[in-house]
């Protein structure tokens, strides 16, 4: 096991935090610029009413559009099952469609999905395409995607266990990784222990400065004092 791999205590506390609010805690340490680490709108969550994802990524580069030139197409490539076990579980697929224009065909669906959540995996995000919809969300696997296609087409896998980039987001293999209805983000393993401490934190700033606004008669000066307060508090402002 890797030295920063995290306990499934410390997986499981993640999970129980939102996208934003892990954004929120990760802001706080100061540990990378607040424009980085959290992939955009190009790729979205296909089933918002999941509940967050947590884990290690496994990557692989692939394309849909033209046939391979050498080789066979991925019922013929199950060589990279067995790097997916290298990657510590739980395990989340990041995949990287290199066509031109990416999303022609659907690098994964339903018989992907069970597949994937048979050898550890909790997940999926891709800048390509996915299918299956109904069927994947109904055994609970979550899918990020850049778009919906109906054929898988010539999907094949040109290389695996190397960085990608997703959504503007370089992902290297072994990345922790955080997802739900907002997005997907990477996690620093430095300091991913703490993060739900100073999710707490900030949560109960928040109350303060949200029982001040949700009051029968709102005071503006209460508001300028409990923000002012959160934010001295809270050095840097954790509020959003």
């Amino acid at each position: 096991m890797r030295s920063d791999t995290l306990s499934s205590q410390d997986l499981r506390k993640l999970q129980e935090l939102t996208t934003c609010q892990v954004s929120d805690a990760i802001e706080t340490f100061a540990v990378r610029l607040r424009n980085e680490g959290f992939m955009d709108a190009s790729v979205r969550c296909m089933f918002p009413n999941l509940p967050p994802m947590v884990g290690y990524a496994v990557t692989a580069r692939f394309r849909t559009a033209e046939p391979p030139m050498t080789g066979q197409s991925y019922p013929g490539r199950t060589d990279w099952w067995s790097y997916l076990q290298s990657v510590p579980a739980p395990r989340v697929v990041v995949l990287e469609d290199l066509d031109r224009r990416p999303g022609r065909g659907s690098c994964a669906g339903e018989v992907h999905a069970h597949i994937f959540r048979a050898l550890g995996c909790v997940g999926l995000v891709t800048n390509g395409a996915v299918r299956d919809l109904p069927a994947v969300e109904s055994i609970g696997f979550p899918m990020f995607a850049g778009n919906v296609a109906m054929s898988h087409v010539y999907f094949h896998i040109l290389e695996f266990g190397v960085p990608v980039e997703v959504g503007d987001l370089r992902v290297s293999p072994g990345d922790l990784l955080h997802g739900d209805r907002h997005g997907v983000m990477t996690v620093p393993p430095s300091i991913a222990r703490s993060i739900p401490d100073a999710a707490r934190r900030i949560a109960a700033l928040e109350r303060n400065v949200l029982d001040a606004a949700d009051s029968p008669r709102p005071s503006l000066e209460e508001l300028r004092r409990v923000v002012q307060q959160s934010v001295e508090l809270g050095e840097p402002s954790p509020l959003r």
